[in-house]
Protein backbone atom coordinates (compact mmCIF):
# COMPACT_ATOMS: atom_id res chain seq x y z
CA UNK A 1 0.00 0.00 0.00
CA UNK A 2 1.46 3.55 -0.82
CA UNK A 3 2.03 5.71 1.90
CA UNK A 4 -0.83 8.14 1.85
CA UNK A 5 0.48 12.34 1.67
CA UNK A 6 -0.87 15.11 2.64
CA UNK A 7 -0.41 16.41 -1.18
CA UNK A 8 -2.40 12.99 -2.10
CA UNK A 9 -4.95 13.31 0.81
CA UNK A 10 -6.09 16.90 -0.36
CA UNK A 11 -6.19 16.51 -4.18
CA UNK A 12 -8.43 13.59 -3.72
CA UNK A 13 -10.70 15.49 -1.38
CA UNK A 14 -10.83 19.09 -4.09
CA UNK A 15 -10.44 17.38 -7.67
CA UNK A 16 -13.21 17.83 -9.75
CA UNK A 17 -16.51 18.04 -7.79
CA UNK A 18 -15.36 18.90 -4.21
CA UNK A 19 -16.13 16.85 -1.25
CA UNK A 20 -16.84 12.83 -1.08
CA UNK A 21 -20.99 13.16 -1.50
CA UNK A 22 -23.74 13.81 -3.60
CA UNK A 23 -27.30 13.54 -3.24
CA UNK A 24 -29.03 12.26 -6.61
CA UNK A 25 -32.62 12.13 -8.08
CA UNK A 26 -34.54 8.59 -7.45
CA UNK A 27 -37.45 9.54 -9.77
CA UNK A 28 -37.91 10.75 -13.18
CA UNK A 29 -38.00 14.75 -13.91
CA UNK A 30 -37.73 15.09 -17.62
CA UNK A 31 -41.08 16.50 -18.17
CA UNK A 32 -43.03 19.17 -16.92
CA UNK A 33 -45.58 16.44 -15.41
CA UNK A 34 -42.49 14.64 -13.85
CA UNK A 35 -41.73 17.88 -11.79
CA UNK A 36 -45.36 18.46 -10.97
CA UNK A 37 -45.48 15.08 -8.96
CA UNK A 38 -42.32 15.76 -7.71
CA UNK A 39 -43.41 19.14 -6.08
CA UNK A 40 -46.55 21.26 -5.85
CA UNK A 41 -49.27 19.90 -6.91
CA UNK A 42 -48.11 16.47 -6.73
CA UNK A 43 -46.34 16.39 -3.64
CA UNK A 44 -49.44 17.08 -1.44
CA UNK A 45 -51.12 14.14 -1.89
CA UNK A 46 -48.15 11.74 0.09
CA UNK A 47 -47.93 14.74 3.15
CA UNK A 48 -51.84 14.59 3.51
CA UNK A 49 -51.27 10.30 4.03
CA UNK A 50 -48.40 10.98 5.54
CA UNK A 51 -50.45 13.53 8.48
CA UNK A 52 -53.13 10.44 8.47
CA UNK A 53 -51.05 7.67 9.24
CA UNK A 54 -46.87 8.81 10.20
CA UNK A 55 -45.89 5.29 9.55
CA UNK A 56 -46.59 5.80 5.71
CA UNK A 57 -43.40 8.43 5.45
CA UNK A 58 -41.19 5.08 4.76
CA UNK A 59 -43.77 4.51 1.80
CA UNK A 60 -43.71 8.15 0.25
CA UNK A 61 -39.97 9.22 0.93
CA UNK A 62 -36.09 8.44 1.48
CA UNK A 63 -36.35 8.17 5.20
CA UNK A 64 -36.12 3.71 5.30
CA UNK A 65 -33.08 4.06 4.07
CA UNK A 66 -31.30 7.31 5.20
CA UNK A 67 -28.82 7.67 7.92
CA UNK A 68 -28.05 10.82 9.55
CA UNK A 69 -24.05 11.15 10.81
CA UNK A 70 -24.39 13.14 13.53
CA UNK A 71 -21.06 14.91 14.82
CA UNK A 72 -20.24 18.09 17.20
CA UNK A 73 -16.08 17.52 15.80
CA UNK A 74 -14.98 17.05 19.88
CA UNK A 75 -13.15 13.78 19.06
CA UNK A 76 -12.21 13.35 15.43
CA UNK A 77 -10.25 10.16 14.81
CA UNK A 78 -6.55 11.19 16.69
CA UNK A 79 -6.79 14.53 16.29
CA UNK A 80 -9.33 15.82 18.94
CA UNK A 81 -11.60 18.60 19.52
CA UNK A 82 -10.81 20.14 15.88
CA UNK A 83 -14.67 21.63 15.98
CA UNK A 84 -17.71 20.42 13.78
CA UNK A 85 -16.43 22.26 10.41
CA UNK A 86 -12.94 20.73 10.64
CA UNK A 87 -14.59 17.24 11.44
CA UNK A 88 -16.57 16.97 8.41
CA UNK A 89 -14.38 15.76 5.60
CA UNK A 90 -14.52 12.38 8.27
CA UNK A 91 -18.24 12.42 8.57
CA UNK A 92 -18.74 12.86 4.08
CA UNK A 93 -16.13 9.91 4.47
CA UNK A 94 -18.10 8.11 6.89
CA UNK A 95 -21.26 8.80 4.54
CA UNK A 96 -19.12 7.31 1.24
CA UNK A 97 -18.66 4.12 3.48
CA UNK A 98 -21.83 2.81 4.47
CA UNK A 99 -23.32 3.92 0.31
CA UNK A 100 -20.31 1.70 -1.21
CA UNK A 101 -20.56 -0.84 1.41
CA UNK A 102 -24.21 -1.31 2.49
CA UNK A 103 -26.55 1.27 -0.23
CA UNK A 104 -27.25 2.96 2.75
CA UNK A 105 -27.90 6.76 1.83
CA UNK A 106 -26.28 9.17 4.33
CA UNK A 107 -26.60 13.18 5.31
CA UNK A 108 -24.03 14.32 7.07
CA UNK A 109 -24.75 16.78 9.68
CA UNK A 110 -21.65 18.99 11.75
CA UNK A 111 -23.92 20.69 14.61
CA UNK A 112 -21.31 23.60 16.55
CA UNK A 113 -22.27 22.30 20.09
CA UNK A 114 -20.13 21.20 22.74
CA UNK A 115 -23.53 21.38 25.28
CA UNK A 116 -24.53 17.76 26.02
CA UNK A 117 -27.98 19.12 26.92
CA UNK A 118 -27.96 21.15 24.13
CA UNK A 119 -26.89 18.65 21.63
CA UNK A 120 -29.33 16.39 22.23
CA UNK A 121 -32.04 18.78 21.77
CA UNK A 122 -30.94 19.24 18.40
CA UNK A 123 -30.83 15.89 17.31
CA UNK A 124 -34.09 14.84 18.43
CA UNK A 125 -35.77 17.78 17.01
CA UNK A 126 -34.19 16.55 13.62
CA UNK A 127 -34.92 12.99 14.15
CA UNK A 128 -37.88 12.90 11.72
CA UNK A 129 -35.36 13.21 8.98
CA UNK A 130 -33.90 9.54 9.13
CA UNK A 131 -34.41 5.81 9.57
CA UNK A 132 -31.35 5.99 11.58
CA UNK A 133 -29.01 8.12 13.91
CA UNK A 134 -25.08 7.14 13.48
CA UNK A 135 -23.01 9.62 16.22
CA UNK A 136 -19.51 9.93 15.47
CA UNK A 137 -16.57 11.63 17.03
CA UNK A 138 -18.27 13.22 19.99
CA UNK A 139 -15.92 12.90 22.90
CA UNK A 140 -16.39 10.58 26.52
CA UNK A 141 -17.88 10.90 28.71
CA UNK A 142 -20.52 13.14 26.85
CA UNK A 143 -21.03 10.79 24.34
CA UNK A 144 -22.44 8.57 26.76
CA UNK A 145 -25.10 10.70 28.16
CA UNK A 146 -25.96 12.09 24.24
CA UNK A 147 -26.37 8.29 22.82
CA UNK A 148 -28.39 7.07 26.59
CA UNK A 149 -30.95 10.13 26.07
CA UNK A 150 -31.45 9.94 22.55
CA UNK A 151 -32.08 6.30 22.70
CA UNK A 152 -34.79 6.78 25.11
CA UNK A 153 -36.31 9.47 23.29
CA UNK A 154 -36.56 8.17 19.72
CA UNK A 155 -37.93 4.97 18.28
CA UNK A 156 -35.43 5.07 15.40
CA UNK A 157 -31.94 3.12 15.67
CA UNK A 158 -29.05 5.83 17.47
CA UNK A 159 -25.73 4.09 17.50
CA UNK A 160 -21.95 5.97 18.58
CA UNK A 161 -20.24 3.91 16.41
CA UNK A 162 -16.79 4.38 17.81
CA UNK A 163 -18.30 3.26 21.41
CA UNK A 164 -20.21 -0.28 19.68
CA UNK A 165 -18.06 -0.61 16.31
CA UNK A 166 -14.66 -1.00 17.96
CA UNK A 167 -16.61 -3.37 20.21
CA UNK A 168 -18.22 -5.70 18.23
CA UNK A 169 -15.47 -6.25 15.62
CA UNK A 170 -12.82 -6.61 18.20
CA UNK A 171 -15.75 -9.29 20.44
CA UNK A 172 -15.82 -11.13 16.90
CA UNK A 173 -11.55 -11.29 16.92
CA UNK A 174 -12.07 -12.33 20.48
CA UNK A 175 -14.05 -15.04 19.99
CA UNK A 176 -12.14 -16.76 17.18
CA UNK A 177 -8.54 -15.47 19.41
CA UNK A 178 -9.91 -18.15 21.99
CA UNK A 179 -10.95 -20.85 19.88
CA UNK A 180 -7.42 -20.71 17.86
CA UNK A 181 -5.42 -20.41 21.94
CA UNK A 182 -7.94 -23.04 23.62
CA UNK A 183 -8.72 -20.25 26.20
CA UNK A 184 -12.10 -19.93 27.85
CA UNK A 185 -13.72 -16.62 27.71
CA UNK A 186 -14.92 -17.10 31.58
CA UNK A 187 -11.23 -17.46 32.19
CA UNK A 188 -9.22 -15.08 30.88
CA UNK A 189 -7.82 -11.77 32.50
CA UNK A 190 -8.32 -9.26 30.18
CA UNK A 191 -6.14 -5.59 30.50
CA UNK A 192 -7.78 -2.71 28.96
CA UNK A 193 -5.40 -0.09 28.27
CA UNK A 194 -7.56 3.22 27.75
CA UNK A 195 -10.99 4.13 29.64
CA UNK A 196 -13.04 6.21 26.75
CA UNK A 197 -16.04 5.26 24.65
CA UNK A 198 -14.53 2.18 22.80
CA UNK A 199 -12.67 1.03 25.88
CA UNK A 200 -16.03 1.47 28.32
CA UNK A 201 -18.01 -0.40 25.45
CA UNK A 202 -15.83 -2.86 24.64
CA UNK A 203 -15.83 -4.27 28.26
CA UNK A 204 -19.49 -4.34 28.19
CA UNK A 205 -19.36 -6.35 25.42
CA UNK A 206 -16.85 -8.63 26.21
CA UNK A 207 -18.58 -9.27 29.05
CA UNK A 208 -21.37 -9.59 27.12
CA UNK A 209 -19.86 -12.39 25.69
CA UNK A 210 -19.16 -13.88 28.79
CA UNK A 211 -15.77 -12.45 30.40
CA UNK A 212 -16.01 -11.91 33.70
CA UNK A 213 -15.98 -8.74 35.65
CA UNK A 214 -13.77 -9.10 37.95
CA UNK A 215 -11.01 -10.56 35.07
CA UNK A 216 -11.05 -6.94 33.96
CA UNK A 217 -8.49 -4.43 34.56
CA UNK A 218 -8.94 -1.14 33.25
CA UNK A 219 -5.50 1.16 32.85
CA UNK A 220 -6.43 5.39 32.32
CA UNK A 221 -3.80 7.56 31.30
CA UNK A 222 -3.49 8.13 35.66
CA UNK A 223 -2.49 4.55 35.91
CA UNK A 224 -4.87 1.73 37.59
CA UNK A 225 -8.48 2.44 37.72
CA UNK A 226 -8.61 0.80 41.29
CA UNK A 227 -10.58 1.52 44.90
CA UNK A 228 -7.62 4.19 45.95
CA UNK A 229 -8.63 6.37 43.01
CA UNK A 230 -10.79 9.15 43.70
CA UNK A 231 -10.50 11.27 40.23
CA UNK A 232 -13.20 8.43 38.56
CA UNK A 233 -16.68 9.35 36.94
CA UNK A 234 -19.28 7.00 37.49
CA UNK A 235 -18.51 5.52 33.93
CA UNK A 236 -14.56 4.48 35.57
CA UNK A 237 -16.38 3.33 38.25
CA UNK A 238 -18.14 0.71 36.21
CA UNK A 239 -14.56 -0.87 36.16
CA UNK A 240 -13.10 -0.46 39.53
CA UNK A 241 -10.73 -3.68 40.48
CA UNK A 242 -10.16 -4.72 43.69
CA UNK A 243 -6.54 -5.42 42.38
CA UNK A 244 -3.59 -3.93 45.04
CA UNK A 245 -1.74 -2.36 41.53
CA UNK A 246 -1.14 0.96 40.28
CA UNK A 247 0.55 0.50 36.83
CA UNK A 248 -0.03 -0.98 33.34
CA UNK A 249 3.53 -2.90 33.75
CA UNK A 250 1.80 -4.67 36.44
CA UNK A 251 -1.43 -5.39 35.29
CA UNK A 252 -0.56 -6.92 32.12
CA UNK A 253 1.28 -9.33 34.12
CA UNK A 254 -0.08 -13.22 33.88
CA UNK A 255 -2.39 -11.92 31.34
CA UNK A 256 -3.99 -13.12 28.97
CA UNK A 257 -5.28 -10.44 26.94
CA UNK A 258 -4.21 -6.88 26.18
CA UNK A 259 -6.64 -4.48 25.00
CA UNK A 260 -5.33 -1.13 23.84
CA UNK A 261 -7.40 1.68 22.66
CA UNK A 262 -5.40 4.35 24.07
CA UNK A 263 -2.00 5.99 22.26
CA UNK A 264 1.43 4.96 20.65
CA UNK A 265 4.22 2.85 22.71
CA UNK A 266 1.91 2.16 25.91
CA UNK A 267 3.37 -1.36 25.56
CA UNK A 268 6.63 -2.04 26.57
CA UNK A 269 8.35 -5.50 24.89
CA UNK A 270 8.99 -6.50 28.46
CA UNK A 271 5.45 -6.14 29.51
CA UNK A 272 4.53 -8.21 26.46
CA UNK A 273 7.04 -10.37 27.32
CA UNK A 274 5.29 -11.06 31.66
CA UNK A 275 1.74 -12.24 29.67
CA UNK A 276 0.74 -15.50 29.81
CA UNK A 277 1.12 -18.53 27.64
CA UNK A 278 -0.47 -17.76 24.47
CA UNK A 279 -1.44 -13.90 24.68
CA UNK A 280 -4.13 -12.08 22.53
CA UNK A 281 -2.77 -8.09 22.42
CA UNK A 282 -5.35 -6.20 20.05
CA UNK A 283 -3.30 -2.80 20.22
CA UNK A 284 -5.32 -0.38 18.52
CA UNK A 285 -4.62 2.94 18.77
CA UNK A 286 -4.22 4.79 15.21
CA UNK A 287 -2.44 5.86 13.22
CA UNK A 288 0.56 3.71 15.39
CA UNK A 289 -0.60 1.23 17.90
CA UNK A 290 0.52 0.39 21.50
CA UNK A 291 3.30 -1.31 20.55
CA UNK A 292 4.29 -1.50 16.91
CA UNK A 293 3.76 -5.02 14.72
CA UNK A 294 7.81 -5.36 14.65
CA UNK A 295 8.13 -4.89 18.42
CA UNK A 296 5.53 -7.67 19.09
CA UNK A 297 6.73 -10.71 16.58
CA UNK A 298 9.90 -10.16 18.31
CA UNK A 299 9.26 -10.39 21.55
CA UNK A 300 6.99 -13.44 21.13
CA UNK A 301 6.04 -15.67 18.67
CA UNK A 302 3.31 -17.46 20.62
CA UNK A 303 0.88 -14.43 20.55
CA UNK A 304 -2.23 -13.34 18.20
CA UNK A 305 -1.52 -9.58 17.31
CA UNK A 306 -4.46 -7.39 15.56
CA UNK A 307 -4.23 -3.42 14.96
CA UNK A 308 -6.32 -0.58 13.33
CA UNK A 309 -3.93 -0.85 10.38
CA UNK A 310 -4.46 -2.23 6.73
CA UNK A 311 -0.73 -3.00 6.35
CA UNK A 312 -0.73 -5.63 9.34
CA UNK A 313 -2.44 -8.74 9.35
CA UNK A 314 -6.04 -8.81 11.79
CA UNK A 315 -6.83 -5.53 10.95
CA UNK A 316 -9.97 -4.16 13.54
CA UNK A 317 -12.04 -1.90 11.37
CA UNK A 318 -15.29 -0.64 12.09
CA UNK A 319 -16.29 -0.64 8.41
CA UNK A 320 -16.90 -4.42 8.82
CA UNK A 321 -19.55 -3.09 11.03
CA UNK A 322 -21.73 -0.34 10.86
CA UNK A 323 -22.77 -0.34 7.33
CA UNK A 324 -24.41 -3.95 7.51
CA UNK A 325 -25.77 -3.41 11.35
CA UNK A 326 -27.69 -0.61 9.95
CA UNK A 327 -28.80 -2.48 6.99
CA UNK A 328 -30.12 -5.10 9.21
CA UNK A 329 -31.39 -2.43 11.61
CA UNK A 330 -32.78 -0.48 8.68
CA UNK A 331 -34.64 -3.08 6.76
CA UNK A 332 -36.76 -4.33 9.53
CA UNK A 333 -37.76 -0.79 10.47
CA UNK A 334 -35.81 -1.18 14.54
CA UNK A 335 -36.73 1.25 16.78
CA UNK A 336 -33.15 0.66 18.76
CA UNK A 337 -29.91 -1.03 17.94
CA UNK A 338 -29.75 -2.83 20.88
CA UNK A 339 -27.29 -5.55 22.74
CA UNK A 340 -29.17 -8.85 20.84
CA UNK A 341 -28.31 -7.27 17.92
CA UNK A 342 -24.75 -6.00 18.83
CA UNK A 343 -24.05 -9.56 19.69
CA UNK A 344 -25.17 -11.42 16.79
CA UNK A 345 -23.27 -9.36 14.61
CA UNK A 346 -20.21 -10.67 16.32
CA UNK A 347 -20.71 -14.04 16.44
CA UNK A 348 -21.76 -13.63 12.89
CA UNK A 349 -18.28 -11.77 12.05
CA UNK A 350 -16.38 -14.35 14.03
CA UNK A 351 -18.36 -17.07 12.08
CA UNK A 352 -17.67 -15.49 8.59
CA UNK A 353 -13.85 -15.80 9.32
CA UNK A 354 -14.48 -19.69 9.10
CA UNK A 355 -15.56 -20.30 6.11
CA UNK A 356 -13.36 -20.23 2.59
CA UNK A 357 -12.16 -16.76 1.48
CA UNK A 358 -13.00 -15.75 -1.84
CA UNK A 359 -10.55 -15.32 -4.87
CA UNK A 360 -11.63 -11.69 -5.03
CA UNK A 361 -10.64 -10.90 -1.22
CA UNK A 362 -7.08 -13.12 -2.08
CA UNK A 363 -6.51 -10.53 -5.25
CA UNK A 364 -7.34 -7.69 -3.37
CA UNK A 365 -4.50 -8.13 -1.16
CA UNK A 366 -2.04 -9.75 -3.56
CA UNK A 367 -2.66 -12.90 -1.66
CA UNK A 368 -2.26 -16.99 -2.10
CA UNK A 369 -4.36 -18.08 0.47
CA UNK A 370 -6.01 -16.93 3.82
CA UNK A 371 -7.03 -19.69 6.10
CA UNK A 372 -8.66 -19.15 9.80
CA UNK A 373 -5.76 -19.09 12.10
CA UNK A 374 -3.75 -16.56 13.87
CA UNK A 375 -2.97 -14.61 10.91
CA UNK A 376 -6.75 -14.58 9.89
CA UNK A 377 -8.99 -13.94 12.81
CA UNK A 378 -11.33 -11.24 11.22
CA UNK A 379 -12.47 -10.85 7.71
CA UNK A 380 -11.25 -8.45 5.37
CA UNK A 381 -13.41 -5.35 4.71
CA UNK A 382 -13.25 -5.75 0.99
CA UNK A 383 -14.93 -9.22 1.61
CA UNK A 384 -18.51 -8.88 -0.39
CA UNK A 385 -19.99 -11.63 1.78
CA UNK A 386 -20.06 -9.59 5.21
CA UNK A 387 -23.40 -7.84 3.89
CA UNK A 388 -25.33 -11.06 3.49
CA UNK A 389 -23.52 -12.12 6.79
CA UNK A 390 -24.14 -9.60 9.03
CA UNK A 391 -27.33 -7.78 7.99
CA UNK A 392 -29.21 -11.08 8.45
CA UNK A 393 -27.93 -11.91 11.62
CA UNK A 394 -29.22 -8.22 12.94
CA UNK A 395 -32.54 -8.10 11.66
CA UNK A 396 -33.06 -11.68 12.93
CA UNK A 397 -31.72 -10.20 16.31
CA UNK A 398 -34.14 -7.08 15.96
CA UNK A 399 -36.94 -9.58 15.11
CA UNK A 400 -36.57 -11.66 18.23
CA UNK A 401 -35.96 -9.70 20.64
CA UNK A 402 -39.13 -7.51 19.49
CA UNK A 403 -37.95 -4.30 18.59
CA UNK A 404 -38.46 -4.83 14.43
CA UNK A 405 -41.73 -2.86 13.72
CA UNK A 406 -41.67 -4.49 10.12
CA UNK A 407 -40.74 -8.17 10.06
CA UNK A 408 -38.76 -10.32 7.45
CA UNK A 409 -40.53 -13.36 6.23
CA UNK A 410 -38.49 -14.51 3.35
CA UNK A 411 -35.19 -14.82 3.91
CA UNK A 412 -33.70 -16.29 0.68
CA UNK A 413 -35.41 -13.17 -0.82
CA UNK A 414 -33.80 -10.74 1.22
CA UNK A 415 -30.11 -12.59 1.28
CA UNK A 416 -31.11 -11.85 -2.55
CA UNK A 417 -31.98 -8.27 -2.01
CA UNK A 418 -28.87 -7.54 -0.17
CA UNK A 419 -26.82 -9.08 -3.14
CA UNK A 420 -28.65 -6.75 -5.35
CA UNK A 421 -27.57 -3.80 -3.44
CA UNK A 422 -23.66 -4.36 -3.41
CA UNK A 423 -23.51 -5.16 -6.89
CA UNK A 424 -24.20 -1.28 -7.95
CA UNK A 425 -20.77 -0.97 -5.80
CA UNK A 426 -19.36 -4.06 -6.37
CA UNK A 427 -16.73 -3.57 -8.93
CA UNK A 428 -15.17 -0.17 -6.81
CA UNK A 429 -15.16 -2.43 -4.02
CA UNK A 430 -12.96 -5.17 -5.61
CA UNK A 431 -10.42 -2.45 -6.09
CA UNK A 432 -10.55 -1.07 -2.43
CA UNK A 433 -8.02 -3.78 -1.08
CA UNK A 434 -5.72 -1.01 0.73
CA UNK A 435 -8.38 -0.01 2.97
Amino acid sequence: MPKVTKEDALLYHSRGRKGKVEVIPTKPYGTQYDLSLAYTPGVAYPCLEIEKNPEDVYSYTAKGNLVGVISNGTAVLGLGDIGAMAGKPVMEGKGLLFKVFADVDVFDIEINEKDPEKLIRICAAIAPTFGGINLEDIKSPECFEVETRLKEMLDIPVFHDDQHGTAIISGAGLLNALEITGKKIGEIKLVVCGAGAAAISCSRLYISLGVRKENITMVDSKGVINRKRKDLNKFKQEFITDRDIDTLAQAVKGADMFLGLSAADMMTKEMLASMAKNPIVFAMANPNPEISFEDAMSTRNDLIFATGRSDYPNQINNVLGFPYIFRGALDVRASTINEEMKLAASKALAQLTKEPVPASVLRAYNLSELTFGKEYIIPKPVDTRLISCIAPAVARAAMESGVAKFPITDWDEYKKSLDKRLNVHIKNIAHCGDL
